[in-house]
């Protein structure tokens, strides 16, 4: 098709998961994993006493329910996927104890456990963070300011409304917005439940811890929080929907949260810049191209767009928060790839095999 792809590692150089180079590959990318949390265990931490706001969880929705969701569903898949490898061997008894022992190994599941224990710790204290990034002064006038130069004095969300309608359009949209949680967590179990090279699946999963670092970093480097807060007038014609529950919701939430931070129940959730919707569902769609599965990258691709008409339309990012969240992205998938082979991608050109490979 003659277009460029990343190339992981050289067929030559692929080995499997059970090989000690792999094995030894697989221990230094959990160390640094490990680290990673480590680091950013404590940078939450010495926030939360500078802003003398505890940790929490609340209802245990942010970490104890979605680490138990996460584990449930690799059970789920892991079941999945030994099925249909026992079906492709041959669907014999000796052939189902094989991909048993292979697929459901103690050490494999131990480090399917430990990544994601790693990645929940990592959005626990992302969502901490985020909330607390409530005391910071918004920037949003100049924001407001650069989407309307932007579109020639119009502002972004009205010119959808004109153009799709206010009706319509916004269930769908909705419906696109809010499933975004769930194609996270079906991403990142989905890999380690399903992809052969255990090195890969730790790629995505490096990705997307650093998905979420690197959005908690943008929060506090320009503090905004949305048309649809700012600028509410503009989405008074939206119809009600799960999105506009979840605008009402979190201004409430933020209203509450600056009265009384002390509160336990006290936890926001708004941050614009960068639009971490758009930011995990383009890794994950780098990650789709990443491992060739061409199929999956085009559906990826589409529902990006989606993603990105939708945060427009409902209000909750600005023009560039869509950029900030491709940006990250991007750096997002690299750092996943160093972490695990500690060298930068290769791209290649499907045109051309033979000069890929030498």
């Amino acid at each position: 098709m003659g277009v460029a792809r990343v190339q992981s590692l050289p067929a030559s150089e692929e080995t499997p998961a059970e090989s000690p180079r792999a094995q030894g590959s697989l221990r230094r990318t959990v160390v640094l994993i490990w680290g990673t949390v480590l680091v950013f265990g404590v940078i939450t931490l010495l926030w939360s006493t500078h802003v003398d706001v505890p940790m929490r969880d609340p209802h245990g929705k942010m970490f104890a329910r979605k680490l138990l969701g996460a584990v449930v569903l690799f059970a789920v898949l892991a079941v999945v996927d030994v099925a249909i490898r026992w079906w492709r061997t041959g669907h014999t008894r000796a052939a189902l104890i094989a991909v048993v022992r292979r697929r459901l190994a103690p050490r494999r599941l131990a480090l399917v456990l430990a990544g994601l224990v790693a990645y929940h710790l990592i959005y626990i204290c992302y969502r901490n963070l985020k909330s607390w990034d409530a005391f910071q002064t918004p920037h949003d006038a100049w924001m407001l300011a650069f989407d309307k130069a932007v579109m020639f004095g119009h502002s972004p969300a009205v010119l959808l409304h004109d153009l799709l309608g206010e009706h319509t359009a916004a269930y769908p949209l909705a419906f696109a917005y809010k499933i975004f949680t769930y194609i996270c967590t079906a991403a990142v179990v989905g890999s380690l439940a399903f992809l052969d090279n255990v090195r890969k699946a730790h790629v995505m999963l490096v990705a997307a811890m650093w998905t979420w670092i690197l959005g908690t970093a943008s929060y506090y480097l320009i503090p905004t929080l949305g048309p649809v807060f700012s600028v509410p007038q503009e989405f008074a014609g939206l119809p009600h929907t799960a999105v506009t529950s979840m605008v009402i919701d979190d201004a409430k939430d933020r209203a509450f949260f600056l009265a009384d931070p002390q509160n336990p129940a006290a936890f926001v959730g708004v941050s614009a810049f960068a639009s971490l919707h758009v930011g995990f569902t383009t890794t994950v769609l780098l990650m789709a191209v990443y491992l060739r599965k061409r199929l999956l990258a085009w559906l990826l691709a589409v529902y990006l767009l989606v993603v990105m008409v939708a945060t427009v339309y409902f209000g909750w990012h600005f023009l560039l928060d869509l950029v900030g969240g491709l940006v990250l992205a991007a750096v997002s998938v690299l750092i996943g790839h160093l972490t695990v082979y500690r060298r930068m991608p290769r791209w290649t050109s499907s045109r051309s095999p033979r000069r890929a490979a030498s």
